[in-house]
């Protein structure tokens, strides 16, 4: 495509928006389709309980480590580029997942997905926000939460869809084979609809940086997800330290790169934002209480109520709509900003606390009873969802775009790990010294917690949002 004048809108925005949102979508229906097959992959693969797990972890624990230097090198060689070279990559290995012939084979091949993975996400949302300086922005961004998410709840339905199927009996390597001829349509589209980028200054990566973010990320991260497994050793602790240690010493590796004159993964301006910093708390709050809560209200479903797959997700249905409803609804707010989203924060708690309440008064529950807080919360959900990206990232230069949105993605997966982990402790330690029932109380309190803080957060960043002040971030 030929490239467009300095400031020009691209009068097919829409349609890139459309290639890079089904990428995204794709992305996220991976992460949960996955949960859904585990029990025919171990049974067919004869796969140990530590490879099986290391399907789901190792994939987090690559994209976590890898997407900031993703969103970095999407700055320094072009969107476009490195979008077309994640999504080549995450075809390629999501079918190499689905042709594996072993366990170990299996697990390689994930690893490689989430490496992928974390080259082509950065890039959607430098993308949006690039091709949407203008109004529109704040409904682009609302059409990218839908698709994240839509694409948990179709990754639980369509996963047991596909299973059920079977289709050439090819069983669970069906949710990887699909990817193929959705990934090969979406790379024919990116080049024929995504705009070339002019010539950029080449800079040299940081390979110091890289590594010691991707050691910090990994010594921290992989305990939380394998800790329970173990037992949590005391070793596992000593492991979390060490990557905490790393992690706290990242900032000054960066200030000290840019004063030899050398290209830092995360340029220190960044980190100096007070804005961004803030906005990067309140995402991670707000992701503690993400995929743990389908964690656990899924796992409550089918091991305490007795639900099939597919009931337990003909009851998220009225979550999605309402999540849907909420989403297209905070598209088209212009008003009230950072407010709005401290006030989906409170409808997000009211159905957390609604469901507490209904588990501890309802015996038997029935999953009819559970729809109607659960939508609240999803209807919570989709407003904060819909414009917490396009908040946060307007306190940030467009040339700065790819690095913070691969922070913020990082702090979403990392947040992603540390809420299941935490989340699941409360669970499964409250299950183990009462009942199912307490055990899910506690933990939706846990939950609750994590909403409250967000909303602490996103009320510290609102201190931030003077237009004197966004005009220096910005610079």
């Amino acid at each position: 495509m030929e490239k467009l004048p300095l400031g020009a809108i691209n009068p097919r925005r829409w349609l890139v928006l459309t290639v890079v949102v089904a990428a995204q979508f794709m992305y996220v229906v991976d992460i949960f389709i996955v949960n859904v097959a585990i029990a025919s992959m171990r049974a067919d693969l004869h796969a140990s309980t530590a490879q099986i797990e290391s399907v789901i972890a190792l994939y987090q624990i690559a994209y976590a480590s890898m997407v900031i230097t993703g969103g970095r090198l999407g700055d320094m060689h072009g969107a476009r580029r490195l979008f077309l070279i994640g999504l080549i990559g995450f075809t390629v290995t999501s079918l190499a997942c689905g042709l594996a012939p072993t366990a170990s084979a299996l697990v390689l091949a994930r690893l490689a997905q989430g490496l992928t993975a974390a080259l082509m996400v950065p890039q959607i949302l430098g993308t949006i926000h690039t091709l949407f300086p203008d109004a529109a922005r704040s409904r682009a961004f609302a059409i990218f939460g839908i698709a994240g998410g839509l694409g948990g709840v179709v990754g639980f339905i369509a996963g047991g869809w596909l299973l059920a199927l079977n289709p050439y009996d090819l069983g669970w390597r069906t949710i990887f084979i699909v990817n193929g001829p959705i990934g090969a349509a979406l790379v024919l589209a990116t080049l024929w609809l995504m705009p070339a980028e002019r010539k950029q200054e080449r800079t040299q990566l940081d390979l110091v940086s890289v590594l010691v973010l991707f050691a910090g990320l990994t010594l921290f991260v992989g305990p939380l997800l394998f800790g329970h497994e173990f037992g949590w050793p005391w070793w596992s602790f000593v492991v979390m330290g060490l990557g905490a240690v790393l992690l706290a010493a990242f900032p000054r590796l960066e200030q000290s790169v840019e004063r030899r004159g050398g290209s830092p993964l995360i340029e220190p301006a960044l980190l100096a934002n007070g804005a961004f910093v803030r906005g990067l708390i309140a995402t991670f709050c707000f992701f503690l209480s993400n995929i743990s809560f389908y964690f656990l209200i899924t796992l409550f479903m089918q091991s305490a109520m007795g639900l099939s797959a597919l009931d337990a997700g003909t009851v998220m249905v009225p979550l999605t709509l309402a999540f849907i409803v909420a989403t297209r609804r905070a598209g088209g707010v212009q008003t009230d900003g950072v407010g709005a989203l401290v006030k989906a924060c409170a409808v997000q708690a009211l159905g957390l606390a609604g469901l507490a309440v209904l588990v501890t008064c309802l015996d038997p529950l029935s999953m009819f009873a559970l729809m109607v807080p659960l939508a609240i919360f999803g209807y919570g959900q989709g407003l904060v969802m819909a414009q917490l990206f396009n908040t946060v990232l307007g306190s940030i230069a467009h040339g700065r775009a790819g690095s913070a949105s691969g922070v913020l993605v990082t702090a979403q997966q990392v947040a992603n790990a540390i809420g299941v982990a935490v989340v699941g402790a409360v669970y499964f330690g409250a299950q183990a010294a009462h009942s199912q029932r307490v055990a899910l109380i506690a933990a939706l309190i846990t939950l609750i917690a994590s909403v409250a803080l967000c909303a602490a957060a996103l009320a510290w960043f609102r201190r931030c949002q003077s237009p004197a002040e966004l005009r220096a971030a910005r610079q």
